[in-house]
């Protein structure tokens, strides 16, 4: 059904508590099961609350129910930034990340302030977006003493000026869009040399609570997504906080009818090896819907490429 798939699995680490307790519960399932993954930190403070103010954009509330925010970050987590003060994640949670990498897992940048990115990125200067860029390389250098080597947006937001940072800065890939193979920005008229891999297949928080599907189910669900795809190469992002705590059984479900299948789950710099033994085409990076997911998010143009 699977067989010769491979699945890149990319963990988006949200909070100083996905660091602290997520991401080593992730760490060991995969090492016991002989898997892969590449983890994408957030080095800066940790402003969830500040979340809350998405109150009013179309689907939030909806999502925020369906998933119960509260039951999976904690209440601690969501007045960080509001009547707590948000803790700076790369100091307090340091040892956690480099642990990771340590166990040889691959580590990427996801952010510095993640509800700063995800809300305004979108429609951000070019001063502001290098200024938060160079503040998440800065801040991760410091937690592991080289700089990443590859980008994930939070919240799969992005805008021009940060695709041409990951040019600039000689990145090897990035994740920041949504849907569709792997392929090489529009930028300026030229293509980028940094490749984008789109996550493909819906996350948890997407599909949990619709169509009646709950916490026994969704394992079962993201497999026969996974199996209908057309691609041998897919992209699955999880989050600490959510698949590495009150989610991790399912997911390691998930993990185990993947394996059954024939699939190889992998870290993302495999599917950018394997991905460019073909040619990837050109395609401008626009905004786009994503069911179970409010908001516009980066996802690649269909067809022609046109200014990104």
């Amino acid at each position: 059904m699977l067989e010769g798939a491979r699945i890149g699995l990319k963990v988006d680490v949200d909070t100083l508590r996905g660091t602290r307790e997520g991401v080593p519960r992730l760490a060991a399932l995969l090492k016991r099961h002989g898997m892969d993954a590449t983890f994408y930190f957030s080095v800066g403070p940790d402003h969830t609350g500040r979340a809350m103010r998405r109150v009013f954009r179309k689907g939030f509330a909806q999502k925020v129910a369906r998933t119960s925010v509260l039951k999976h970050y904690g209440l601690k987590t969501l007045l960080y930034g509001v009547l707590l003060p948000g803790p700076d994640i790369g100091a307090k949670g340091g040892a956690e990340m480099r642990a990771v990498r340590d166990a040889g897992f691959e580590v990427g940048l996801h952010t510095f302030d993640h509800v700063r990115w995800q809300d305004y990125v979108a429609q951000a200067t070019a001063a502001w977006t290098r200024r938060e860029f160079e503040r998440g390389l800065a801040a991760f250098e410091r937690v592991f003493g080289f700089l990443p080597e590859s980008h994930a947006a939070a919240g799969w937001q992005i805008n021009a000026h940060a695709l041409q940072l990951e040019r600039e800065y000689g990145l090897r890939y990035a994740s920041d869009t949504r849907g569709g193979p792997a392929f090489f920005p529009l930028l300026d008229g030229s293509a980028s040399n940094c490749p984008q891999l789109p996550t493909t297949l819906p996350t948890f928080d997407e599909v949990l609570g619709r169509d009646g599907i709950d916490e026994s189910t969704i394992a079962a669900t993201l497999f026969d997504r996974s199996a209908a795809a057309d691609s041998k190469l897919q992209v699955f992002t999880l989050h600490a906080e959510l698949e590495g705590l009150r989610l991790l059984g399912a997911f390691e479900s998930l993990l185990l009818k993947w394996r059954s299948a024939g699939a190889t789950v992998t870290r993302m710099a495999e599917i950018r090896a394997l991905a460019l033994q073909q040619p990837l085409p050109t395609r401008a990076v626009i905004q786009g819907e994503i069911p179970g997911r409010s908001g516009l998010l980066a996802v690649q143009a269909p067809g022609a490429a046109g200014r990104a």
